[in-house]
């Protein structure tokens, strides 16, 4: 953490750009208050780029419009009956909230918006005192009621209210206790997560899509680790991810195996390394990070005690998919990124066949073939699920894993694997076999693609032949 004189020299300098020092003059002229706020404030005393300028003021929204119209490019609702206001300002994208009061009612998913008038009030009622400091504009003020400052030096995140009335009032800043402890590094004050697993319950009050959008939030920090942890041991994980804690499978004292949940972590970070040491994905990819949290899922389903102290999993990758594209269903997540995740679960075993003897180009190309454009997230996903502590098998799965890339690289270039398709199309296969379009041209093509796969280029008058030989031989 910087000092609070380097803090203020940051935010002095953020204070004196066109778009803040412009708003900055605009509320004081319309005799309003106007301060910046939260993450900003924040992040210039954690030495954190920040990409958010968001500003409280008692203005209403009404009142908000009318002083940023004329001196912005753009004006836009985010959500006038929750009192923010957004405008694009000297190329710079602002959001302007009236102080707020309000809280969730009993039994409903939205809260009960109350605009209020003084700028203590409205820190006091945030989620965190680290995002409870303000600083007054053009005054250049700091304004920390609930002791923001201290908790940023000392590393802790605590709800400036009693975190049963903070968690009450909105019962979603649970879950960014959670992000935050990631985001942050900071550690849960031990009040905030008694709270947190006495009220775990009161999380199935929000809406699903806003439990979606901070569980993603979490997944996109650098180090996610610690606030899944939190979700898990509060309870929270439980009932928006249960299959997460259900990792935690019991060991039996005959039956000894490892920690499926700390490998799924373990796993995680590791995914993310490769992601950022390779480059070659832009990062933070959610895809990847959710496959790699729920690679596993699918064990507990699947765990078998088998003779001799053996464990087994069979067919734990294919339930995996399964339960992850209905949960990420469940959790409003889109098609694409629910069908990628499911792909890279149901491939991830696919690989460590890989190791048993070498695989033929055809082998090769179908592993290519069947991962399709989730190659890249695949050979990330698999090198990341060795968390083996015998140097000499991971080192083993490493060099195995190299020779792969390495052979779908050449093969790539020698034959252009990331097009792979017949040579025979399916006009020409009606054409040839006299068909009209229907199930046997999809046999045929598959035919033609099996045999493409099997022995790479062949020239379209060998295709023909073995094409019309397989029809014969049908026939």
């Amino acid at each position: 953490m910087q000092s609070v004189a380097a803090a203020l020299a940051r935010l002095g300098d953020l204070a004196a750009t066109t778009a803040v020092s412009r708003l900055a003059s605009a509320f004081e002229k319309a005799g309003h208050e106007l301060a910046l706020v939260g993450g900003p404030v924040r992040d210039a005393f954690l030495d954190r780029g920040t990409n958010d300028l968001d500003f409280t003021t008692n203005a209403s929204p009404d009142e908000i419009l009318a002083i940023v119209t004329p001196i912005s490019e753009a004006q836009w609702d985010i959500g006038r009956q929750f009192g923010t206001i957004a405008a694009k300002i000297a190329g710079e994208t602002v959001e302007i909230t009236t102080y707020r009061a309000d809280s969730y009612v009993d039994g409903t998913r939205k809260p009960e918006v109350v605009f209020g008038d003084s700028l203590d009030d409205d820190l006091l009622r945030r989620d965190f005192t680290v995002n409870s400091i303000a600083l007054r504009l053009p005054q250049m003020t700091l304004v920390d009621p609930s002791g923001g400052i201290e908790d940023m030096l000392d590393g802790r995140l605590r709800t400036p209210a009693a975190p049963e009335q903070s968690f009450g009032d909105d019962p979603l800043r649970m879950m960014r206790a959670a992000r935050f402890a990631s985001q942050l590094g900071f550690d849960l004050d031990d009040a905030a997560f008694t709270a947190m697993k006495a009220g775990a319950e009161s999380i199935r009050r929000i809406s699903i899509e806003r439990v979606n959008d901070e569980l993603s939030k979490l997944l996109k920090t650098d180090a996610p680790r610690a606030g899944l942890e939190l979700l898990v041991d509060s309870g929270i994980a439980a009932i928006v991810l249960p299959e997460l804690p259900a990792l935690r499978l019991e060991i039996d004292e005959h039956h000894h195996h490892k920690d499926v949940y700390q490998h799924s972590l373990t796993v995680l970070e590791q995914a993310i390394g490769y992601e950022k040491s390779r480059g070659k994905l832009e990062s933070p990819d959610l895809v990847l990070r959710l496959a790699a949290l729920l690679h596993d899922i699918g064990k507990p389903a699947t765990r078998r005690l088998e003779a001799g102290g053996v464990v087994s999993f069979h067919h734990h990758d294919l339930v995996g998919a399964k339960l992850a594209k209905k949960r990420l269903r469940e959790l409003r997540y889109d098609n694409d990124t629910i069908a990628a995740v499911g792909k890279l679960i149901e491939l991830h075993l696919r690989f460590f066949g890989y190791t048993e003897g070498a695989w033929s180009d055809s082998a090769v190309r179908r592993y290519a073939r069947d991962a399709g454009d989730q190659l890249e997230r695949l050979h990330i996903l698999t090198r990341a699920d060795v968390t083996t502590r015998n140097r000499r098998k991971a080192d083993r799965l490493g060099f195995a894993y190299d020779d792969i890339e390495e052979r779908i690289a050449q093969l790539a270039e020698e034959e252009e694997l990331n097009a792979v398709r017949p040579e025979l199309d399916g006009e020409q296969i009606m054409r040839l076999l006299g068909i009209r379009p229907g199930r046997e041209v999809g046999e045929a093509y598959k035919f033609l693609l099996e045999l493409r796969l099997d022995e790479g280029k062949i020239g379209e008058e060998a295709a023909t032949e073995r094409l019309l030989a397989w029809w014969a031989a049908r026939a």
